[in-house]
């Protein structure tokens, strides 16, 4: 039985450009490792035994990409089931997935927003019910990034609380993001992170964005951290209390020491807090 993760507790996302930098990486510099079971589930090889040697030293929390919890399509239960073995296996910590959709008669291979209704919130609410009675436990729902944006006849905040509420589920808490969308939409991203069920929310992402324009922020993984974003996540700390928190770095990776500074700057704000 996997054990919950800290609740002062700063991790990195496992990717495979940084897999033998992780496991060279000095005793104590993160404290959970987080990976995508899609990328992972049957792979096996010199790739899965590295895998296996990462979550053997650390914790493992997953953050799964393609189950397409808003979408249309049946959800894939085999892969779910598929799933389930691979969290139970590595003693995940923590499951979560995306508040949107991925597929819709096959993969689009994006996070697509849903519209902010009624009928959206009983839809992917019942999905959620249905995964988590699957995976045997219960789940976190990530608030994602958007640019267009479907009809809304709920706020975003009023839409996610609904999910959650109706899903008896958990909040993935993806600062950036409320960040990114707080200034492609117009609202006030303090007012978003105070909004949020603190008793729902299990962790924390923080990541990079790219400043297309004062206006327009773009939500890549590919860039250090902004001084904004850090604000907000240490806003989100005095506002809920501390929670396990995640670098996401996707691509643009810089050496393990800068990305390792960073992990440390969660760990700063977590003792601030």
């Amino acid at each position: 039985m996997a054990e919950s993760l800290p609740r002062r507790s700063a991790g990195l996302g496992l990717r495979r450009a940084l897999l033998d930098e992780l496991i060279e990486a000095p005793a104590g510099a993160f404290d959970f490792l987080e990976c995508a079971p899609d990328n992972w589930i049957g792979v096996g090889g010199v790739l899965g035994d590295k895998l296996e040697t990462l979550a053997s030293r650390h914790p493992l929390s997953c953050h799964g990409l393609s189950l397409s919890l808003g979408g249309p399509d049946p959800l894939d239960i085999d892969f779910l089931r598929k799933t389930r073995d691979f969290l139970d296996r590595h003693k995940a910590a923590l499951y979560s997935e995306h508040l949107s959709y991925c597929s819709a008669d096959g993969h689009l291979y994006d996070l697509l927003p849903l519209p902010f209704t009624e009928e959206a919130v009983h839809h992917v609410a019942d999905r959620i019910r249905t995964v988590q009675d699957v995976l045997g436990r219960r789940i976190a729902i990530e608030n994602v990034s958007y640019y267009a944006a479907p009809f809304q006849s709920l706020t975003e905040v009023d839409f996610v609380n609904a999910v959650l509420a109706e899903a008896d589920c958990d909040l993935l808490l993806d600062v950036n993001n409320v960040y990114v969308n707080a200034i492609n939409h117009r609202y006030d991203a303090r007012a978003y992170i105070d909004a949020m069920p603190t008793a729902r929310i299990a962790s924390l992402h923080i990541a990079g964005h790219y400043d297309e324009a004062d206006d327009l922020k773009v939500d890549t993984h590919g860039t250090t951290v902004k001084d904004d974003v850090w604000a907000l996540l240490a806003h989100a700390y005095r506002t809920h209390g501390l929670r396990p928190t995640l670098l996401e770095r996707d691509f643009n990776f810089p050496p393990l020491a800068t990305l390792l500074a960073e992990v440390q700057r969660i760990r700063d704000l977590q003792a601030a807090a």
